[in-house]
């Protein structure tokens, strides 16, 4: 299943490969500061749930798998509507997980976490690094 998803989903400009995760830049996803997917971004993801719903089709019923929705942020302090990134991170984890319910992914088969900024990809100090910080992490796995 996950080689397959990576077949598919390994051209997609938008979408890196990272050892067992799937990652999208939040940048593509949501406005700054938000969890309200933009339009372009719920595209995406919309085709996504489509290929995940055909391709679990091919998991044998024995198998308990569930698709981890991860939210993360970069280390600048968020103000506005969300008070911390924990928050932030976990709203748009929520919301990548009703968008992929709404097109028919099981409820039972996904899951949504905020790792805010404790998990980065890029060390870094410096915006580039941050940009790379701020993703949403797709990782398929056993419940």
């Amino acid at each position: 299943f996950f080689g397959r998803l990576r077949e598919v989903l390994g051209d997609h400009p938008n979408i890196r490969i990272v050892g067992d995760r799937f990652v999208f830049q939040s940048e593509v996803l949501f406005p700054s500061g938000s969890a309200d997917i933009e339009p372009e971004g719920e595209r995406q993801l919309v085709q996504v749930a489509q290929l995940i719903t055909r391709l679990a089709e091919e998991i044998p019923n024995d198998i308990n798998w569930v698709l981890q929705v991860n939210g993360h942020t970069d280390p600048v302090p968020i103000t506005g509507r969300y008070a911390s990134n924990w928050e932030l991170s976990a709203a748009r984890a929520i919301a990548v997980v009703r968008l992929f319910t709404a097109h028919g992914i099981p409820p039972a088969r996904l899951a949504a976490a905020g790792f805010a900024e404790f998990n980065p990809m890029d060390e870094g100090d410096n915006e580039e690094a941050y940009r790379r910080n701020r993703r949403i992490e797709l990782k398929l796995t056993q419940s």
